[in-house]
């Protein structure tokens, strides 16, 4: 019997049990959910935002946000899929607190160790950060994480057709820069 009770004890929580106990303000498993998360929210609010200090923050108070909202997720969409959108919706709230947008970009790096597809991505990241705002936003929205021009318009305060007009912005500009 001890045994079986060591086994359970030793197993990892999944994380409907770690939602559920941080949501009971247990922070140890809040911590677990952010060392789950944390790499993918990062890299999210980085594309959209394009500078890391902003991304830095942005991630910061979208897990802020998640522990004031975790008791509201009820579960009936997986919680992959509630987080990006509190995501998304954190990231553009710290955008629109920073409008210094426009003179942003980084080198590109000489790094040879990298395999080409890395490489690939690293390019079209900086690139993208040459992007104006608007239309760099609009693009990693549509062509990274698959939302409708609806659903961007939506979420930016703009005409479906403007979301449509900037999609089409960033497309000719990164062909341009290429």
């Amino acid at each position: 019997m001890s045994v079986q009770i060591q086994l359970i004890e030793e197993r990892e929580p999944s994380e409907v049990e770690l939602i559920e106990r941080a949501k009971q303000g247990d922070k140890s498993a809040f911590k677990q959910i952010y060392l789950l998360h944390h790499k993918r929210v990062y890299g999210l609010c980085f594309r959209l935002s394009g500078q890391i200090e902003l991304a830095e923050e942005a991630t910061q108070d979208t897990f802020v946000r998640l522990w004031q909202k975790l008791p509201q997720f009820k579960g009936n969409s997986q919680f992959g899929t509630w987080l990006h959108r509190l995501t998304v919706n954190q990231a553009l709230t710290s955008i629109k607190k920073h409008k210094s947008f426009w003179a942003r970009f980084l080198p590109l790096s000489d790094e040879t160790e990298l395999g080409q597809e890395a490489l690939e991505y690293e390019l079209l990241d900086k690139l993208l950060l040459k992007l104006p705002e608007r239309a760099r936003i609009v693009f990693v929205l549509f062509e990274a994480e698959g939302y409708k021009h609806d659903e961007i318009a939506n979420l930016l305060g703009i005409a479906t057709g403007t979301s449509k007009a900037q999609l089409h912005r960033a497309k000719k500009l990164l062909q341009e820069m290429l």
